[in-house]
């Protein structure tokens, strides 16, 4: 990153400074340890490996005989203690109950305080000294500082008095200055970092939400089709139904009367037409969600079985059924829900060729979060039904799965079907406040979950 390159080459030419003031006073040692940090401190990847380079490889091979660094932790104005050497570091890298002065106390304090070096010949005669476990004689406290803020402290005692003077000072406060201008850069190394991550999350963020819009407005272009579908689909079903009424109660009156055989055979056929258009309308009236639906205190269970025992002889195929016990009541026109669930199973029986068995299950299940994730519901959170109808046949290819629900679509030759089976289905469903999902696997078959909503038990009211 060019920020970063740029803050680098300050960094590197602070240290060349901060060396080149020392080539006229320091000792040869010591500008060859000042050489090797510069060229390693480029390296150091935080600021943790930092504070312990500095501690032995720096200050410990420039006769120190101990080093504690701390860094500066100004939401508590405190010094933590993040690196030593010596008698005060016998676990390696590990610092156990590390040391936390505040700002202000002590001589280390003083100087997070103040920004200055601190140096004392005789701790003795100071009433500013925090005696340590083995009381020293002389200190050496130098900053770290950074655009004006105090980053932390080196710190360094010796059991001798006067032990640090003036090239002491020069050499730490050199360390000090390659180290603040180090610490700097990590800085800001960290913050690029952040704003390349915020911008990756913003950008993923607005990705989300511009794919979350489309499948919103993609949703409403449905919803919007279906609704004028519906609402022109009702419209032609009543128109059509007072027709069919005006049809069937003539044939009825002429069927009152003596006609010949011959008349009687298309009496018979005018009036299986006319039955045939009744139970279109009846599907058409429920697709467009317009059927008038009684919803009862219903055992599903219990629907299902007699719903077999009436149409097993139409089916030609077996069927097994897995009730699961305790299955709640459920909120359901008997009626509407029998003949939806006879549509499911020709489905089925159709999907199979007649050969194969359906399975019909039920259970129940608490719509919640996890449940609305994991299984695709579009439902309120609460309690529900799950009837589920899955058959043994070639399965649904996952083009044909996203339009099964469409209103007159079919797979079927022409005159074998309507396309209005499935969608009467949904129409029901969603009516009585229900969903219904559609599946089918790679290796075959095709399952149709519904959910129908369970009645609270707390809930004494009768349904109307």
């Amino acid at each position: 990153m060019p920020l970063i390159t740029g803050r680098a080459t300050v960094v590197q030419k602070a240290i060349l400074n901060a060396i080149s003031e020392m080539s006229g006073t320091g000792s040869v040692g010591t500008l060859r340890t000042l050489n090797s940090f510069a060229i390693d401190i480029m390296s150091i990847r935080n600021a943790e490996d930092l504070f312990w380079y500095v501690a032995r490889n720096v200050v410990g091979r420039l006769n120190f005989v101990d080093c504690v660094i701390y860094e500066a932790d100004p939401a508590t104005e405190e010094l933590v203690q993040v690196a030593a050497l010596g008698d005060k570091n016998p676990y390696g890298r590990t610092i156990l109950n590390p040391l936390r002065i505040p700002f202000g106390e002590g001589i280390t304090g003083r100087t997070a305080r103040t920004g200055e070096a601190i140096v004392i010949e005789d701790l003795l005669s100071n009433q500013n000294y925090i005696p340590d476990t083995q009381p020293a004689r002389s200190e050496i406290c130098v900053p770290l500082i950074s655009d004006g803020r105090v980053l932390g402290v080196i710190d360094s005692e010796h059991p001798e008095a006067g032990a640090f003077g003036p090239a002491e000072l020069e050499v730490l406060s050199t360390i000090a200055a390659m180290t603040s201008a180090k610490l700097d850069l990590l800085a800001e190394t960290e913050r690029s970092e952040q704003r390349y991550r915020d911008l990756v999350q913003s950008h993923a963020q607005l990705s989300a939400e511009t794919e979350t819009r489309k499948a919103l407005e993609a949703q409403l272009f449905e919803a919007r089709k279906l609704e004028a579908i519906g609402r022109l689909t009702g419209g032609f079903a009543h128109g059509f139904n007072n027709l069919l009424t005006v049809i069937a109660g003539n044939l009825d009156l002429v069927g009152e009367h003596r006609v010949p055989p011959e008349v009687g055979v298309f009496l018979g056929d005018a009036r299986a037409a006319a039955d045939r258009g009744a139970n279109l309308i009846r599907d058409m009236m429920a697709f467009s969600q317009q059927m008038r639906l009684v919803p009862q205190p219903t055992d599903l269970n219990a629907l299902i079985a007699a719903t077999w025992d009436r149409n097993q002889r139409a089916f030609g195929c077996e069927v097994e059924m897995a009730f699961e016990a305790g299955t709640w009541t459920v909120a359901v026109d008997p009626s509407a829900t029998e003949i939806a669930l006879v549509n499911l199973m020709m489905n089925a029986r159709d999907a199979m060729e007649d050969r194969g068995t359906i399975r019909i299950e039920t259970g129940n299940l608490v719509c919640d979060d996890v449940a609305r994730r994991t299984r695709g519901l579009d439902l309120a959170p609460g309690r529900y039904v799950r009837l589920s109808v899955t058959d043994e046949g070639m399965g649904i290819p996952p083009k044909t799965l996203q339009r099964i629900f469409d209103p007159f679509f079919t797979t079927k030759v022409v005159g074998q079907g309507t396309g209005l089976g499935l969608s009467m289905v949904q129409g029901f469903v969603k009516q009585s406040g229900g969903s219904i999902i559609a599946r089918s696997g790679p290796k075959g078959g095709a399952t149709f979950d519904v959910y129908f909503p369970a009645i609270d038990p707390d809930v004494n009211e009768s349904l109307t």
